[in-house]
């Protein structure tokens, strides 16, 4: 039986891990020798986490878990003829999970931008050009997000990094002195943005720009960035040295090129088993697949998490003829510790739930302790935590 996971992040690894502890034998096809852990990159461009420290070897995690690896990059999905296709070689499959995330949203101009959530080696990018400014001792720095307007349920947003970095970025200057010296504004084109995490959070965001002493500029369109500006639709512009920019989700042109079912945005359609209806031999999970019927969820790390132990659940017990079946649905939830430098607060949201807790000091430990255990746990050194 030969399983191929495509794709190195939360998903893949989750996914692979799984598989390997159901007894199969199992290669993972990832473009990068490294698991870049992205919940904790807010700290490189502020200088309390290192690149390297970020990373999570792959060559490592296979030989405690025993996976086949393939370090390629994948440049077709043959559907049809059970193949995948890469720079190097051709891989045949019986059994196929995708997780290989999403694309971004193009804005004209957005080269002028750097994104936390891009490619890995965007942190550090910011952190040089954070550093220049703090050299010359001023300046204006715009952080923000934005949606895809094909996705009218918004799933694709990543908002929380942006809110994280701005906030660990005032926090920084304030320690340098330099403070008072910068202008810090938040943007973004919808008229509230973070609503997502719950109307108690979105309330309580006020209370955060306000403590970093942060700008907003929320509900206009934007319309192209340039290299020392965000111009909007009504042609109004935000003056920036630094524009910090997370573009909404949009589907890969490497999957939107294949048979799969997919909306409007490229996302592959799944059912709650998270396998491709009429393709009973394909999983899509995390960023990759398109999240229905909850229109107040979003795609985060441990929700990819979840849709790997469902996806493989399902699987194993498809395989040995097994009537047991599991939900995504079901564990669907919002959750984050929402790190500002120097505190942070924790949000979780479910369908019948909102929760929102300042944790002063201790949160932004909780979130340094996690991205230990999540290494820790990943490379068997440590029990799994139950909900972690």
């Amino acid at each position: 039986m030969r399983i191929l996971v495509l794709g190195g992040g939360f998903a893949g690894i989750e996914a692979t891990i799984k598989l390997r502890k159901y007894g199969y034998n199992v290669t993972l096809i990832s473009d990068r020798d490294y698991m870049f852990i992205y919940p904790v990159s807010i700290w490189i461009p502020v200088g309390k986490r290192s690149f390297e420290d970020t990373k999570l070897n792959l060559f490592d995690l296979q030989k405690k878990h025993g996976f086949n690896l393939v370090i390629e990059k994948i440049t077709k999905i043959d559907i049809e003829n059970q193949q995948i296709i890469t720079d190097k070689a051709t891989h045949i499959y019986d059994h196929l999970f995708i997780a290989l995330g999403m694309s971004k949203v193009y804005i004209k101009g957005m080269e002028h931008t750097h994104s936390i959530c891009g490619k890995p080696n965007e942190a550090v990018t910011i952190k040089n050009e954070l550093e220049k400014l703090v050299a010359k001792g001023s300046g204006t720095i715009n952080v923000g997000f934005g949606g895809n307007p094909k996705d009218p349920t918004s799933t694709t947003v990543r908002g929380g990094p942006a809110f994280e970095l701005l906030f660990n970025i005032s926090h920084y200057l304030n320690k340098k002195g330099l403070r008072d010296k910068f202008k810090l504004t938040f943007f973004a084109p919808m008229a509230e943005p973070g609503k997502r995490m719950g109307r108690k959070a979105y309330k309580n965001m006020g209370s955060f720009f306000e403590h970093y002493h942060v700008s907003t500029h929320f509900g206009k369109k934007i319309k192209e960035f340039k290299e020392n500006a965000i111009v909007f639709g009504d042609n109004t512009q935000l003056n920036s040295d630094l524009t910090l920019f997370i573009s909404g989700g949009d589907g890969m042109d490497l999957i939107k090129n294949t048979s799969l079912p997919q909306n409007e945005t490229g996302f592959v359609k799944i059912n709650e088993l998270c396998r491709v209806e009429n393709k009973n031999n394909v999983y899509v999970i995390g960023d990759a697949a398109a999240i229905i019927n909850h229109p107040w969820a979003a795609k985060q790390g441990h929700i990819a998490e979840v849709m790997a132990d469902v996806s493989t659940y399902n699987f194993h017990n498809t395989i040995i003829a097994s009537g047991k079946r599991k939900s995504y649905w079901e564990k669907l939830h919002i959750i984050c510790v929402m790190d500002s430098g120097d505190g942070a607060a924790f949000v979780m949201r479910t369908a019948k739930k909102e929760i929102m807790i300042p944790l002063p000091i201790v949160g932004h430990w909780l979130k340094k302790g996690w991205g230990w255990y999540y290494k820790q746990h990943k490379m068997k050194r440590m029990f799994r935590i139950p909900g972690m």
